[in-house]
């Protein structure tokens, strides 16, 4: 049973930085093309933060470009998402999600809670 366990989450003051991670902590996964960042916010729906796509475009959700970096490091089979310049309105449990086809459920790790506020 593939696993994906995500870190780095806590809280932070608007304007502050968090990096997240995600990797596999049990099973192997092979021919993965896509590896994204998700997140949702109480009471909203999930939304795509960013992802990552092999041979692709990385792709951003509007709202957090300029601010946002998706990277992964495939030696460590570690997907990251450096997140600066965080908001309030970027609070919200963040999940990873890795695909091997665009049309597939994949894997999701159980989420890490950000929470930025003053």
């Amino acid at each position: 049973q593939v696993q994906l366990v995500e870190s780095g989450g806590g809280s932070a003051r608007p304007g502050e930085s968090l990096r997240l991670s995600c990797t596999v902590s049990s099973g192997k996964i092979f021919g993965i093309n896509y590896k994204g960042w998700y997140r949702q916010a109480p009471g909203k729906q999930r939304e795509l933060v960013a992802e990552i796509t092999s041979g692709g475009p990385t792709e951003y959700l509007d709202s957090v470009k300029g601010r946002f970096t998706i990277s992964n490091d495939n030696a460590k089979n570690t997907l990251y998402l450096q997140m600066n310049s965080l908001r309030p309105d970027d609070t919200a449990v963040y999940y990873c999600r890795w695909r091997k086809y665009s049309f597939d459920g994949g894997f999701w790790g159980q989420g890490t809670q950000v929470t930025v506020s003053s």
